[in-house]
């Protein structure tokens, strides 16, 4: 069987979603796991889960003689990988970066340099409802403790559209915030 196979049917057996398997020249084998979506449920992966994960794939990988030299099983992190739809649609609201595949071209003449690819914003749907969009703010961040002029006009906020193929890839943004997790705002 291949180890694409093998991996996902071992961590689905467990009862958690494959998220990303990473197979580096040095013989590292890294499975990244997550729990299943549930809407209006949010579990995180903790040390118990990639143990158990470790050690039925430890078994199942030496049955099937895949050589590896060193297994490590993790949770997808804070800057997780968005992969498919269901990622998308889990994460609607959250601030993502996105990388296109090709630059956006003379169709963003005027909006933002033709030649850009990389994107930081909130993942929305599109007025349509079927596809996405980033919108982000060009306005630079604030210093610790600055004040905010009352004359100040604020930045006008950008969106661009996008469909999943168009992506190289797209992830959660890596925001630390040592005062815990703050429910998502709801529309």
């Amino acid at each position: 069987m291949a180890l694409q196979q093998i991996v996902q049917e071992t961590v689905t057996g467990l009862g958690y979603d494959l998220v990303e398997i990473d197979r580096t020249v040095g013989g590292l084998l890294r499975i990244t796991i997550d729990w299943p979506w549930q809407p209006g449920t949010e579990f995180f992966i903790n040390v118990e889960d990639c143990e158990k994960v470790n050690r039925q794939l430890q078994f199942a990988l030496e049955v099937d003689g895949v050589t590896y030299n060193r297994l490590e099983v993790s949770s997808p992190g804070i800057d997780r990988p968005l992969r498919n739809e269901q990622d998308f649609e889990r994460f609607a609201g959250e601030l993502i970066d996105i990388t296109l595949k090709a630059p956006m071209g003379e169709s963003a003449a005027g909006m933002v340099n033709p030649t850009r690819k990389k994107f930081r914003g909130t993942l929305e749907r599109d007025a349509t409802g079927h596809g996405w969009q980033i919108v982000w703010s060009d306005a630079p961040a604030l210093k610790p403790g600055q004040k905010i002029s009352k004359k100040r006009i604020p930045a006008p906020l950008h969106a661009l559209g996008f469909m999943l193929d168009e992506l190289r890839e797209a992830r959660l943004a890596p925001v630390v915030d040592f005062k815990g997790r703050k429910p998502k705002q709801e529309a």
